[in-house]
């Protein structure tokens, strides 16, 4: 293996599942019993864990929210809604089930994970459309949830960062609810796969070039990525710097040895020259994915940091 990885990450990888988005149903169907095995085992001591229904998009079928609520916490609670990842074709809150529960833990905070409908059946702006009215959804019912509608963070990994991007956009521009704050990791912004990294990494572990690439098909359609007139709302590395002004003070991580790598560092200097407060950390050594690697020091430190950034952006 070619790539320097953190040491503790490389002795992981073989027992890390390969991801291969080419035969989709075997993918879903993989990922479907890990997450099974996972959610079944996970520790929810001291959350409250229960799902709701909101409203969806006009004539779409309501959206699932996985709510996470610290046990005996007195509201009204600041929020943080995110966004699953998955190429857009994979995933259900389960993905960050283990992740939600820690946040909620450590940042007594209402945690939110919406349920969006996947690429290819349902592309973009479909995915979108449905993390916006789960986004409505939530602050419609913070009455009733305890939520403090002025303290709501987005976080997203992968797609669903690039998802969390476009949201924020979009709630920007429909004049809808407020964002105080956008956490994006690994972030899939640029349809294009034009920056040096996603030429490079074509055989990087969890996710690369030929991933990347069939994910961007799937959730804009065969043969649109790459064209002109690609909507910023589902790539949000097509929005100019003028596009982006007025956004939400953002934290952008992206991994060292991962295809969307430079789209991540390329939008945290986007959003700067916006006049829009960002910090930016290429986490070392890393790989897409490498979260999950828990026990690796690189990604606790990588943790401490994130769950810091979203404690200071709530005022906890």
């Amino acid at each position: 293996m070619r790539h320097r990885f953190d040491p503790e990450l490389a002795a992981a990888l073989p027992m890390m599942p390969e991801v291969d988005i080419l035969d989709l149903d075997a993918a879903r169907a993989s990922q479907a019993g890990q997450l099974a095995a996972a959610v079944a085992a996970a520790d929810t001591a001291g959350v409250d864990v229960e799902e709701v229904l909101v409203p969806g998009p006009a004539g779409a079928p309501r959206v699932r929210l996985r709510l996470y609520r610290p046990r005996g916490a007195a509201g009204p609670l600041p929020a943080v809604y995110g966004i699953h990842g998955g190429g857009f074709v994979l995933g259900s809150p389960d993905v960050d089930h283990d992740w939600n529960l820690m946040l909620c833990r450590e940042l007594r905070a209402l945690v939110v994970s919406v349920d969006y409908r996947l690429a290819p059946e349902h592309p973009f702006p479909a995915p979108l459309e449905d993390c916006y009215a789960g986004l409505c959804g939530l602050v419609e019912a913070a009455g009733d949830l305890g939520v403090d509608p002025g303290r709501i963070a987005l976080w997203g990994d992968s797609a669903g960062a690039g998802l969390a991007a476009g949201l924020t956009l979009l709630a920007r521009d429909r004049g809808g609810p407020a964002v105080c704050f956008q956490h994006l990791c690994s972030p899939a912004l640029d349809d294009r796969l034009g920056t040096p990294s996603a030429r490079l990494f074509t055989d990087t572990p969890v996710w690369n070039r030929r991933n990347a690439r069939l994910s961007w098909e799937a959730y804009l359609g065969h043969g649109v990525p790459g064209t002109p007139g690609v909507s910023p709302y589902a790539a949000p590395a097509r929005a100019g710097v003028i596009a982006l002004s007025g956004l939400p003070p953002a934290y952008v991580s992206v991994m060292e040895f991962d295809p969307l790598r430079d789209e991540g560092i390329d939008y945290a200097r986007a959003l700067l020259a916006a006049g829009v407060p960002v910090e930016l950390h290429l986490i070392p050594g890393t790989f897409h994915g490498a979260w999950a690697v828990e026990h690796a020091a690189v990604i606790r430190r990588a943790t401490t940091e994130a769950v810091a950034v979203l404690r200071r952006a709530l005022g906890r």
